[in-house]
C-alpha cells in the first residue's frame, strides 16, 4: 500500500507539506469489529443511501494549509482534494447538515495519513455532543462506519494517528435521511435519563470517595482512586499516550452541572467531559482542544451516573495527571441507584490496555531456548550442548530457532562455536567473573570461507583465554562483541582469509593485538587494545585506548576520536545472588567524555527480574502492553513473536531487553514498537522483521514534532536490527525513526534484504532505513543497507555519527527507476538542507548494482554547505565495478568505479 514517507524537510515547520500519492488504494476486504463499530470497505451496496454532507459547511480543528487542505475539501465530492490537519492527535472535522437528520452511516476515504482510533460524534446544536461510535484498530483506506443516531452536526474526532503526520481525508460522507424541521437547541440523547436538572449548582463534591477507574496508570503509586480521595497531595497519572480516560461512578444518576479538574503539570490540551447512565453509552457535555492545565472549573449540563474525562491530546510529553476530579450537581430529580454494570464499556478508546484489573506478575521462567551452565556441570555435557546448538544454527540464516547460552560465574574448559541467532553471555557482574578457557568462536567454513553473511549473533560479559590460537570473531553485521575481556589476541577475519564485512566491539579489552586482515570495515568504541593490525576501507575508533593514529588518513584508512561525548552502555543480565534463579538486569548510567572500558563496577542500577514482564512467543500484544502500562519492564525470551498490534513503551526509564536475538514481526499494518517521548527508556537486543502487511515503521522512538529535552536522561537503543525481506516479502515505509531529542543510538543494522526469500525491487519494498527527526541525536556504529531511497535521512540538528557503513540497493532495475528529480540515484547518507549543525566521522558508502551495472549515483553523501556541517573521513567504493558513484560528498571526491574496487576518499568536508 502507499504510505506517507518522510521528506528531507519533515522536521521543519516550513517544510511540512507532504507531496503524497494522489491515488488511495482500496483496503483489503475485511470486516473489523472495533468497540462495537462495524468497519467495512466501501462498496456499491450502499448506493441507495443519500449523501447528506456533500457541499455542506465543514469546519475543522486545524488545517495543514487552509488554502489548500481546508475542511471544505473533504465534502466537495472531489476525490482529488483533501482536508489535512496539523501533526497532532485530538483533531476533528465536522459538517453541518443544515437540519437534524437521521444518520445511518459515515464513510471515510482516508489519504495515507489516517487515524487508527477515532470517534463519530453527533450534535443538534454544535455544542453538546453524543458519541455515536468509537473505532479503534482502524486500517485507513476507505472505511464505512455504521451508526444509528440523529443530529444536525456530525464530527469525526481522532484519538490516535497511525502515522507521524496529522490526519487527512479525501472525503467525509454522511448517509441517512434528511430532516424536515428546524432543530431544537438542546439535544436529548437516548442514553441519558429524561429528567431535567433544576436548581442552582451545588458546592458538594459528589465524586469524593466514589469508585474510580482509568484506562491506565503510570505506576502503582498513581491509581485512579487518588483523583477522588480529597487529598491534594495524591494524584492519578496515566500512561504516556494521548487516548486516556478517568471515570467515576457516582452511585446513582445525578444532574451534573459542574466539573473541576485540578491538573498536575501533565495536563490535557484536548479532552472531553462525558456522562453516561450505564458506563457504556456516553454523551459529551464539554469539549476543548485548547486546555491550559492548572485548575479548570467547567460549567456543564448533563445527567448520568458515570462521569468521564476523555483525553485526546496531551499538553506535555508525559501522560495525563489529575490531583483531583470533582463533580457538582443540582437539586432536582434523580433516578434510583442501579447495580454496577458488569460489561466492559465498548465505546471506550483504550489503545493502552487498562491496568486496573488483575495485575500481571513480573519474573518467571526464561524458557527452553535459554541454556544456563554452572561450574558444577561437566565440561563434556556443556560441550555437548554447545555443539548441538551450533549444528542447528551454523547455516540457519533465515530460520526460527533462537538460543541463549548463559554461563554462571566460574571457569569453563570449552569452546563455543557460534552460529546464527545464538548469543553467548556471562552472568557475572563483571566480565572477569566468567572465564572461557578455549574460545567463543566464529569462522566461515559453512560459506566456503566467506564471512560476509555471518550475521545475527553476539557475545557479551565474559572473559576468554585462547588456547594456542587467537580468539576468532569473524563476523559481518549484527554480531556485536560487548563487555568481553580477551586474554590474548583477537582475529576478526576468517581463517581462510576470505572476505568479512563487520563489525562492532564495545566496552571490551583485548590484552594482545586485534588483527583485521581481510575485514572490510570495523567500529570499536569504549575499549582498550594492546595493539591493532590491518585495514581495508574504513576502521573507526571512538574512546578506544590503544587505537592507532589517523594522521595519515586515508593511508591507512583509520579514524580515531579520543573520547565519546556521551556513553550509555547496553543493559545486561546477571546473577544478583548465588543461585541461577537470582537474576537481575544491570542498567548502566550515562557517562560523558569517556574512553576505555567501564568495568569493573560499571556505574548504574540493578533491576530485579521480578520487575520485568518476561515475555514468551505466543504472548499477545495486548498482554504485553498491559504489563508495560502496569509499570513493568519488558524482557523478551529467545523466539519469534508475531504481533497483532503495536507494542507501546510509554513509561519513563522502562528497560526493554531482548534475549537471544528475540524477533518481532508485525502481522498487521502497524509499527512493531513505539517509544513515547519520555526520559530514560532503553531498548536493546531485538531483531525487527517486517511483515507482509506493510508497516509505516518498525521501530519509532519519540513523538514527531516534540522536542522535549532528554539530555540528562536520554533514551537509548542498543543492538537493534531490522530486516525487510529474506524470510518473507516484508514491507515498511521507514525501518527506524528517531523523533526524540538526545537519543543515543548504539549499534544498528537496518537491512533491506538482498538475498533470501521475498526479495525483489517490487517485493520487499522499503524507502528509508534510518530517519532522524530529533535534535542532538548521537549514533555509534550505524550500518544501513539497500533501501530504495535514502538509507539514512537526517532531519534533526546537532546530530553526530561515529562510523557509518552503507551499501546502496543492489536490485535497482535501471537508471530511470532510480531518479531523485534531476539527481541520479539517492545518496547513502543524506543530511537535510534545513540542517545547520551536524558532524560525522568515518563514513563508507558502497554500490553493487548487480541487475544493471551501468547505473550511476551522483553522490555517496549529501549535506548542506553550511559552516556547522562537517564530515571527517569518508569513502565511496564500487564493488567489482558494478555501477559507479560520481562523488563522495556533494560534488567533492573522485568517481568510484572499475573492477579493481579501489575506494575514493575525502579527508575533510565542510566547517
Amino acid at each position: 500500500m502507499n504510505l506517507a514517507r518522510p521528506s528531507e524537510h519533515s522536521a521543519s515547520p516550513a517544510g511540512r507539506s507532504r507531496a503524497r500519492a494522489r491515488n488511495v488504494l482500496a483496503t483489503a476486504a475485511v470486516t473489523a469489529l472495533a468497540c462495537g463499530a462495524v468497519v467495512i470497505p466501501l462498496t456499491s451496496a450502499h448506493a441507495a443511501d443519500t449523501n447528506l454532507s456533500q457541499g455542506k459547511t465543514a469546519t475543522a480543528s486545524s488545517s495543514e494549509n487552509d488554502g489548500v487542505f481546508g475542511a471544505k475539501a473533504a465534502v466537495d465530492g472531489d476525490t482529488g482534494t483533501r482536508w489535512s490537519s496539523t501533526f497532532s492527535d485530538g483533531q476533528w472535522l465536522q459538517v453541518d447538515l443544515g437540519q437534524v437528520s437521521t444518520i445511518t452511516r459515515v464513510d471515510l476515504q482516508w489519504e495515507a495519513a489516517y487515524a487508527d482510533a477515532f470517534q463519530i460524534l453527533v450534535s443538534n446544536d454544535g455544542t453538546t455532543w453524543t458519541t455515536a461510535k468509537t473505532v479503534t484498530g482502524g486500517t485507513g483506506g476507505k472505511q464505512s462506519v455504521t451508526v444509528s443516531a440523529t443530529g444536525r452536526y456530525v464530527r469525526m474526532l481522532t484519538t490516535h494517528r497511525a502515522t507521524t503526520y496529522g490526519v487527512s481525508l479525501w472525503e467525509l460522507q454522511v448517509f441517512g435521511t434528511a430532516g424536515t424541521s428546524t432543530p431544537t437547541p438542546t439535544p436529548t440523547p437516548t442514553s441519558t435519563p429524561t429528567s431535567t436538572p433544576t436548581g442552582a449548582c451545588g458546592t458538594t463534591n459528589v465524586a469524593l470517595g466514589k469508585a474510580a477507574t482509568a484506562s491506565s496508570t503510570e505506576n502503582a503509586g498513581t491509581p485512579a482512586s487518588a483523583a477522588v480521595d480529597g487529598d491534594a497531595g495524591t494524584r492519578w497519572s496515566s500512561a504516556f499516550t494521548d487516548a486516556q480516560w478517568l471515570q467515576v461512578d457516582l452511585g446513582s444518576s445525578q444532574n451534573v452541572c459542574g466539573v473541576e479538574l485540578d491538573w498536575e503539570g501533565a495536563y490535557g490540551k484536548a479532552f472531553q467531559v462525558q456522562t453516561s447512565a450505564d458506563g457504556s453509552t456516553w454523551t459529551t457535555v464539554y469539549s476543548t482542544t485548547t486546555g491550559t492545565g492548572g485548575t479548570q472549573k467547567l460549567t456543564v449540563s448533563g445527567t448520568g451516573r458515570y462521569v468521564r474525562v476523555l483525553g485526546s491530546a496531551r499538553g506535555t510529553q508525559y501522560g495525563y495527571s489529575l490531583w483531583e476530579l470533582k463533580v457538582f450537581t443540582t437539586s432536582g430529580s434523580t433516578s434510583s441507584p442501579t447495580s454496577t454494570p458488569t460489561q466492559t464499556p465498548t465505546s471506550t478508546p483504550t489503545p493502552t490496555p487498562t491496568s486496573t484489573g488483575n495485575p500481571i506478575p513480573g519474573g518467571g521462567s526464561l524458557g527452553s531456548n535459554v541454556h544456563i551452565f554452572t561450574p558444577s556441570d561437566s565440561a563434556a555435557s556443556i560441550q555437548s550442548t554447545l555443539d548441538s546448538v551450533f549444528s542447528r544454527q551454523e547455516t540457519n540464516q533465515f530460520g526460527d530457532e533462537r538460543d541463549l547460552l548463559l554461563f554462571a560465574p566460574g571457569s569453563y574448559d570449552v569452546k563455543a562455536n557460534v552460529g546464527f541467532y545464538t548469543s553467548v553471555a556471562g552472568l557475572g557482574k563483571n566480565p572477569d567473573d566468567v572465564n572461557i578457557n578455549g574460545g567463543v568462536w566464529v569462522d566461515a567454513g559453512w560459506f566456503d570461507g566467506n564471512a560476509t553473511q555471518n550475521f545475527w549473533r553476539s557475545v557479551e560479559n565474559l572473559s576468554i583465554t585462547p588456547q594456542g590460537y587467537p580468539e576468532r570473531w569473524a563476523v559481518a553485521q549484527a554480531a556485536p562483541m560487548r563487555r568481553v575481556h580477551v586474554k590474548g589476541d583477537l582475529s576478526v577475519y576468517p581463517s581462510s582469509y576470505g572476505w568479512a564485512s563487520g563489525g562492532f566491539i564495545a566496552d571490551s579489552k583485548v590484552d594482545g593485538t586485534v588483527s583485521t586482515a581481510s575485514q572490510q570495515q570495523w567500529f570499536s568504541r569504549s575499549s582498550t587494545f594492546g595493539g591493532w593490525s590491518g585495514s581495508v576501507w574504513n576502521m573507526v575508533f571512538a574512546g578506544v585506548q590503544g587505537a592507532p593514529s589517523d594522521a595519515a588518513y586515508p593511508n591507512p584508512p583509520f579514524t580515531t576520536v579520543a573520547t565519546q561525548p556521551v556513553d550509555v552502555e547496553k543493559p545486561y543480565l546477571y546473577m544478583s545472588g548465588s543461585a541461577t534463579t537470582d537474576l537481575a538486569v544491570w542498567v548502566p548510567s550515562k557517562q560523558t567524555s569517556t574512553s576505555g572500558v567501564t568495568w569493573p563496577n560499571t556505574p548504574g542500577r540493578s533491576v530485579p527480574i521480578s520487575q520485568f514482564y518476561v515475555a514468551h512467543p505466543g504472548d499477545t500484544t495486548a498482554k504485553i502492553n498491559q504489563a508495560l502500562a502496569q509499570g513493568l519492564n519488558l524482557m523478551f525470551t529467545p523466539g519469534v513473536y508475531h504481533l497483532d498490534g503495536t507494542i507501546a513503551v510509554n513509561n519513563p526509564d522502562t528497560v526493554v531487553l531482548g534475549l537471544g536475538l528475540a524477533t518481532l514481526i508485525p502481522d498487521k499494518n502497524a509499527s512493531a514498537m513505539t517509544v513515547a517521548d519520555v526520559n530514560g527508556v532503553s531498548v536493546s537486543g531485538l531483531l525487527f522483521d517486517a511483515g507482509t502487511a506493510g508497516s509505516p515503521s518498525l521501530l519509532r522512538v519519540g513523538t514527531a514534532g516534540s522536542h522535549a529535552d532528554h539530555a540528562a536522561d536520554p533514551i537509548s537503543i542498543h543492538d537493534i536490527f531490522t530486516r525487510v525481506g529474506g524470510v518473507v516479502p516484508g514491507k515498511t515505509g521507514t525501518a527506524i525513526e528517531i523523533d526524540a531529542d538526545d537519543t543515543v543510538v548504539d549499534h544498528v543494522w537496518s537491512w533491506r534484504a538482498d538475498h533470501g526469500a521475498g526479495v525483489g525491487w517490487t517485493a520487499n519494498t522499503a524507502d528509508y532505513g534510518f530517519v532522524v527527526n530529533g535534535n542532538d541525536v548521537t549514533a555509534y556504529g550505524l550500518f544501513v543497507e539497500h533501501y530504495q531511497k535514502y538509507n539514512v535521512l537526517w532531519n534533526g540538528n546537532g546530530g553526530k555519527t561515529y562510523f557509518y557503513q552503507s551499501e546502496l540497493a543492489y536490485d535497482v532495475p535501471n537508471q530511470a527507476a532510480w531518479q531523485n528529480g534531476s539527481t541520479r540515484g539517492y545518496a547513502g547518507y543524506k543530511v537535510a538542507s534545513t540542517v545547520t549543525t551536524h558532524e560525522a566521522w568515518g563514513l563508507g558508502v558502497y554500490c553493487y548494482f548487480n541487475v544493471d551495472p551501468t547505473i550511476t549515483v551522483d553522490r555517496a553523501i549529501e549535506v548542506p554547505d553550511v559552516p556547522g556541517v562537517k564530515i571527517h573521513h569518508a569513502a565511496s567504493v564500487s564493488l567489482g565495478g558494478n555501477g559507479s558513484i560520481q562523488h563522495v560528498v556533494n560534488n567533492t571526491g573522485g568517481i568510484a568505479q572499475g573492477t579493481a574496487t579501489v575506494p575514493s576518499y575525502v579527508t575533510q568536508y565542510g566547517g
